[in-house]
């Protein structure tokens, strides 16, 4: 499980593809390091990957053919950057909200509002997801827990303070980005039970 609070920011120094596997190698902080092993989870832009291998502040993680289709990971270059955060142990403090990192798809960056102090980013989501996302629920965006704005039709918006920006890859986003996504849990699985249950009854 993980909170979406972002620890760190990793950089991503090798990428060895394979036929439908990437190997990306990610230079990890000291403290993001700490007491790391091969199997652990790490959340890259909210998708959880487990540690295949580490050599120093370089660490190892297998991305298979559905992490490629279904989040921006597959699109990452050497040089760029990735949030990252470690698995929740029992116990600590939960300041966002907890998250599976399962990436349901990608969301596509449409408008950056400029105001002083902060930043509104409007996103478009893929057809199908629209029906989680309500003003003021909680939705992932890679791997950062923020709370919804507002909600369009299809499209939502985020409101940004100046530490979140700092402290993420969201501040480097520009229109036409695309983000990955993982819907509040506890949304998903109420919104698919009355689903259901209407559907029962016709």
């Amino acid at each position: 499980m993980f909170t979406g609070i972002v620890q760190d920011m990793g950089s991503v120094v090798a990428i060895e593809p394979r036929e439908q596997l990437h190997t990306h190698v990610v230079a990890m902080s000291p403290a993001m390091r700490e007491g790391l092993a091969l199997g652990a989870s790490v959340a890259h832009n909210g998708c959880c990957l487990s540690v295949t291998a580490i050599d120093g502040e370089h660490v190892s993680f297998d991305l298979m053919r559905e992490t490629l289709r279904l989040t921006n990971l597959g699109a990452l270059k050497v040089g760029d950057r990735v949030n990252l955060e470690r698995a929740a142990r029992f116990g600590d403090e939960i300041g966002g909200h907890a998250m599976s990192g399962h990436i349901m798809g990608m969301a596509r960056l449409t408008e950056i509002d400029e105001a002083p102090n902060n930043r509104r980013l409007w996103f478009a989501l893929p057809a199908g997801l629209e029906r989680f996302v309500f003003d003021k629920g909680y939705i992932g965006i890679d791997g950062i827990s923020l709370t919804i704005g507002e909600v369009r039709g299809e499209r939502f918006c985020v409101n940004l303070i100046p530490e979140t920006l700092a402290r993420t890859t969201i501040g480097e986003r520009l229109p036409g980005d695309q983000v990955n996504i993982e819907i509040d849990p506890q949304t998903q699985a109420i919104v698919e039970t009355v689903e259901r249950v209407l559907a029962a009854r016709g």
